[in-house]
């Protein structure tokens, strides 16, 4: 038994963010009903996207026209025995659906609701249309991981769209823990920017402290004198920019230092005034850089990555998701990347990345595909308001459950 079988979860939410907060809680044994529509079925909502298959496995597809009031009334009973209701809509969907936390909670007062919209409810950009890249510029993240000089360059990735997700997943399990001591469910408001903006805790606090505006630093950390510290060029496997081989080293303090020297056979440079400390090798980390990509480039990283590691020097190879996939023992040796147990009906045999979580207890093992729209009408609407299948039959053949 997973931890979190018997809670229901009914989940309104679409592309990561919030699809993300819900695997985690369907990866740990929760009932999560994932609502979608033929009107909303596209791009990365499409259930034969990848983007889609890979952020909403165990989950069961519910499908529900909201432009429909049989459909809304179906999502109100729904929502009435339902642990959990959750979107990351704009602010205030729901509410106009008729399927809100007010609404519902006259009815269903242990619900947990959580809304985890792009700038969360009140406040003069509430209702701001956002997406990772826009919260990412907007909460200063795009700033901080530029380059000196060189512009913004942000991060490439939906990384807040991960972040919001695991700061659901956490606020819901606090809401349910609130409720078994309180016997009441509860209303709670993420906004999306706010996580964001909360990582860049120390460059706030270094304003506030210091009057210092943080600045894009590259690979050299602002509040560490830390060096080496960045990536550094390694043999390449080929000609095309694809093939080449970088390597991350980090020296923490002088024992770091002193072993990544002798790793590197004690070249005659290291014993300069200008590396003798963490400071004056911070003063000049250029001409450091300069000196280690100089012994790595024509070195196999891999090989280096263990000649360090093996000295205490802590090293890691740039992987690429064919390292990740094919090359690295760790993963394999965890089965992390598997084959799901079932192929999917549109895209075939399809890869799955297990939760990073192993409970000795209650183990979190089962990965069923993701499914297609309405795929699971029958069984949801059966299991949670007892409807049968002639009902539901009806339902689909006239557009409800579409």
């Amino acid at each position: 038994m997973r931890p979190l079988e018997g809670i229901r979860i009914l989940d309104f939410t679409h592309v990561l963010a919030g699809p993300f907060a819900t695997r985690l809680l369907g990866d740990i044994g929760a009932d999560v009903v994932k609502v979608n529509s033929h009107r909303r079925a596209a791009a990365n909502n499409a259930p034969g996207s990848p983007y889609y298959v890979i952020w909403n496995r165990n989950k069961r597809a519910l499908a529900l026209d909201m432009s429909r009031d049989e459909a809304k009334d179906v999502a109100r009973s729904l929502a009435n025995r339902a642990d959990v209701v959750i979107d990351n809509f704009s602010f205030g969907v729901l509410d106009r659906w008729g399927v809100g936390y007010e609404a519902v909670n006259k009815s269903n007062d242990q619900v947990i609701y959580i809304q985890m919209s792009g700038m969360g409810g009140g406040g003069p950009w509430s209702n701001f249309v956002t997406y990772a890249p826009t919260i990412h510029a907007l909460s200063g993240l795009t700033h901080t991981t530029g380059v000196p000089d060189g512009g913004p360059i942000g991060l490439g990735f939906s990384y807040n769209d991960h972040q919001a997700g695991l700061h659901a997943a956490v606020a819901i399990l606090a809401a349910i823990e609130a409720r078994r001591q309180t016997g009441f469910g509860q209303q709670i408001d993420l906004a999306q920017f706010e996580v964001g903006a909360a990582m860049l805790g120390p460059s706030l606090l270094d304003y506030a402290v210091n009057g210092v505006n943080a600045q894009p630093s590259g690979n050299q950390p602002p509040y560490d004198q830390f060096a080496p510290h960045g990536c550094y060029p390694c043999r390449a496997a080929g000609d095309d920019i694809l093939d080449e081989r970088w390597l991350a080293i980090v020296c923490r303090d002088e024992s770091e230092w002193q072993a990544l020297v002798k790793a590197m056979d004690s070249p005659s440079w290291c014993t300069e005034e200008i590396f003798a400390t963490a400071e004056t090798r911070c003063e000049h980390a250029e001409t450091l850089n300069e000196h280690i990509a100089a012994f790595t480039r024509e070195k196999d990283a891999t090989m280096l990555m263990y000649l360090f590691q093996r000295a205490g020097v802590p090293a890691g190879l740039v992987q690429t998701g064919i390292d990740l996939a094919e090359h690295d023992p760790q993963l394999a040796g965890h089965e992390f990347i598997q084959f799901a147990e079932e192929e999917h009906p549109l895209l075939g045999e399809t890869f799955i990345d297990r939760l990073p979580i192993y409970f000795e207890k209650t183990p979190c093992n089962t990965y069923k595909r993701s499914r297609l729209l309405g795929e699971d009408n029958a069984s949801v609407l059966q299991d949670w308001l007892g409807m049968s299948a002639a009902d539901v039959q009806r339902g689909e053949e006239a557009g409800t459950f579409k």
